[in-house]
């Protein structure tokens, strides 16, 4: 069964499901549920808690072990089990299968692993563990609800901000949601409950915003040129190699030729991001957005544009490599 991260906290007032898959993008969120499913194992009696951390040398029998042995104290336990790498391996995945077989029995099973991709969904031992527990999917929230989750956290310290303020703040902490946390938690230690006005938002929240790569790679499909350009301009303060940022333009500069050349041809979109391997729905849907106001021709431009980029990061031709980043990025941006 499959819960919504809103819908784990009165979930856990119930008694607790044999076995809970807790994934996704964002360590922090995956985090804070795997604590409160811990709180409400003691809370229900759970009295022991046995940690397994999956790493190299692991032996998977160790499993079978811990949900063999009854508590030392008599009571129920809670096995903590840690695959940080998501790939438990073909050992691992038919001793996971064998847990989800025999999960309960007094036992509640709490599995913790990063973001899972479509392949792993497919695999046996993922649907096994899925459909004998609840299993959650913790990512991080998009940029354009980054505010409202802003808002929600600060309801819960009982503090109100503006618009204004809660925009501000996404701003500054966009991409690094443990630094959005330690912000939200600073504001009320600063200011306690009640109204945040924008000044005492302004002056209370550092710019911790890490600039990555895969956020570039997404405005740019979604034609963001003022989220490209702030982005270019943090990859430039952090000393992001040129290298690494101009495969990140190119890619996608390509894939959007290939996809708007297929298209012009009369080929399904549907066949065209199967062949350049387009599974992520958001991804395609940006995508689907973007192919409608960019034009072949446009594409090939600017492909030629990352080629005598990649010259001047060589040495082979004059120019300043940042602002032909800029200038590339505001190409395939432009309506």
């Amino acid at each position: 069964m499959n819960l919504r991260p809103d819908q784990l906290r009165a979930h856990l007032d119930k008694p607790l499901a044999p076995l809970y898959l807790l994934h996704g993008n964002e360590p922090l969120l995956v985090l804070e549920a795997a604590d409160l499913v811990r709180a409400a194992a003691r809370r229900q009696g759970f009295e022991e808690r046995e940690t397994l951390v999956v790493g190299q040398g692991f032996r998977w029998d160790t499993l079978a072990g811990a949900a063999g042995n009854f508590s030392l104290f008599g009571g129920s336990k809670l096995i903590d089990l840690r695959i940080p790498n998501g790939k438990p391996g073909r050992e691992g995945g038919d001793a996971l299968q064998r847990h989800a077989r025999t999960a309960g029995s007094g036992i509640v099973t709490l599995i913790t692993l990063p973001e899972v991709d479509w392949a792993t969904r497919k695999t046996a031992w993922y649907t096994g563990l899925a459909e004998a527990g609840i299993a959650v999917e913790l990512n991080a929230p998009e940029r354009e609800r980054l505010p409202e989750w802003i808002a929600g956290r600060l309801a819960l310290q009982k503090q109100v901000a503006e618009p204004e303020a809660l925009s501000f703040i996404a701003e500054h902490v966009e991409g690094n949601l443990l630094a959005a946390h330690q912000e939200i938690l600073k504001l009320g230690l600063l200011h306690g409950e009640g109204r945040l006005g924008a000044d005492d938002v302004r002056n209370a929240v550092l710019n911790v915003a890490r600039y990555d790569i895969d956020k570039l790679r997404q405005a740019l499909i979604e034609g963001d040129p003022a989220r490209c350009t702030r982005l270019l301009e943090g990859l430039h303060g952090e000393g992001t190699a040129p290298p690494l940022v101009l495969w990140a333009l190119a890619n996608e500069t390509r894939t959007l030729a290939a996809l708007a050349s297929g298209l012009a041809s009369g080929q399904p979109l549907a066949n065209l991001m199967k062949a350049e391997r387009i599974f992520d729905e958001r991804r395609r849907q940006a995508i689907q957005r973007a192919l409608p106001r960019l034009r072949p021709a446009a594409l090939r431009a600017a492909l030629l544009h990352a080629a005598k980029i990649d010259r001047i990061i060589k040495g082979l031709a004059a120019g300043d490599v940042w602002d032909e980043f800029l200038q590339l990025a505001l190409r395939i941006c432009r309506r």
